[in-house]
Parts: C-alpha cells; sequence; structure tokens
C-alpha cells in the first residue's frame, strides 16, 4: 500500500512538472531550468516504473509462496490423514496381539497404558484403582506375554518399527 501510494506521488510530481515544462518552454524560460525540470520529471518517472515493477515482482513472489504453503498445508493435511491411519492400524495389530496372548479387558486396559509410558502409579489413578491391583494385573501382562517387564514388553511392539532401518 505504501508503494503505491509512494508511486501515485511520483507520477503526480511528474505531471505537475510536465506541465511547468511545457509552461516554461512557452515562456522563454533559461534553458538550464527547463533541463532542471525535465530531469525532475524524468527521474520521477523512472522511480515510479522501477516501483511498478518491483512490486509486481514482489507480488508475483507472494503468489508462488501462497501456492507453495497451499501445497505444503496439503502434504501436511495427507501426512497427518496417514499417520492417524498407520497409528489406528499399529492400534488393532497391539489389540490382536492382546487377544492372542489372553489378555482381559483390564489387562489391555494396563497394557496400553504401559505402552504409553505412564508408571504404575499414574495407571492407578488413571483407571480408579489401587496401585497394587496395576502391579498385579502388569505381572499377569508379562507372564502372560513371556516377556521380563516394562522395557521387554515395551521393546517387543517398537522393534519392528525400528527393524528396516538398522539392519
Amino acid at each position: 500500500m505504501k508503494d503505491k501510494f509512494i508511486t501515485i506521488i511520483l507520477f503526480c510530481v511528474m505531471l505537475l512538472n510536465s506541465i511547468d515544462v511545457y509552461v516554461d518552454i512557452g515562456l522563454g524560460v533559461p534553458t538550464a531550468h527547463v533541463i532542471e525540470e525535465s530531469m525532475i520529471v524524468l527521474i520521477s518517472g523512472l522511480a515510479a516504473i522501477f516501483l511498478i515493477f518491483d512490486m509486481r515482482k514482489r507480488s508475483i513472489k507472494l503468489e508462488k509462496l501462497a501456492t507453495q504453503l497451499k501445497n505444503a498445508d496439503t502434504q501436511i493435511r495427507s501426512l497427518n490423514d496417514k499417520m492417524d491411519e498407520e497409528r489406528a492400524h499399529f492400534s488393532e495389530v497391539i489389540k490382536l496381539q492382546f487377544e492372542q496372548w489372553n489378555l482381559t479387558k483390564g489387562e489391555q486396559q494396563v497394557a496400553f497404558l504401559l505402552l504409553k509410558g505412564l508408571s504404575l502409579k499414574e495407571i492407578s489413578v488413571v483407571r480408579n484403582t489401587k496401585e497394587a491391583t496395576v502391579r498385579q494385573q502388569a505381572s499377569s501382562i508379562y507372564s502372560k506375554s513371556l516377556l521380563d517387564g516394562r522395557h521387554e514388553f515395551s521393546a517387543w511392539f517398537i522393534e519392528d518399527l525400528f527393524m528396516d532401518q538398522y539392519t
């Protein structure tokens, strides 16, 4: 907006000085004065043209950036959708494994919370049960899964995600 205002002012200066040069020529004003004012007209016109080209260049650049931003937003939405699908698939795989291990519904809830990284105390608060109950359910989960504790339990699910990257 500021550039447009400056461009308009420059065109006004150019127009008014052009009229002044025309009048000065008609009045027989000395040539040096006419040349000075003609230079003002020329410089004002060139500055206005420069600003117009610069504004156009920036406008094109902004349009390209807007297009890139729109494309990036589309890619992010697509990736988020894909991540949601993969997360749902992974959750389903986990649930199927819990069923293969014959975990009870309560044990499945505890197992999901263990995988999320909650402590036994936090799980007891979330499930509104005693910590001893959660501890017993965790032991039962490890026993049924034939895994030796929380770290091995979590690793059992996570190691397949990284298997291709480190082999």
